[in-house]
């Protein structure tokens, strides 16, 4: 991958990055990569989140370290919010 790539990269996930106030822990949300990555569609990103998950399993790892289900309320018409 050429360097240029990566620091354009790198600059993305830095932007989007954020931290947890009460242990500093860094994180992101996978709506925030999807695009960064290339992903036009969340079907096909939660496709490829489900296979990192289970890699991460088959290596011995706690999913539950590395991939927390969030979910983000958004608004809908007249005020109204939903998952």
């Amino acid at each position: 991958m050429k360097k240029e790539v990566i620091v354009t990269l790198h600059a993305a996930f830095e932007e989007i990055v954020r931290t947890h106030p009460d242990s500093g822990l860094e994180f992101w949300l996978a709506r925030e990569l999807q695009p960064i990555l290339g992903y036009t569609k969340w079907e096909n990103f939660a496709k490829v989140i489900d296979k990192a998950k289970k890699s991460c399993e088959t290596s011995g790892n706690n999913i539950t370290d590395h991939f927390l289900d969030v979910r983000k309320m958004i608004e809908i018409g007249k005020g109204g919010t939903r998952n």
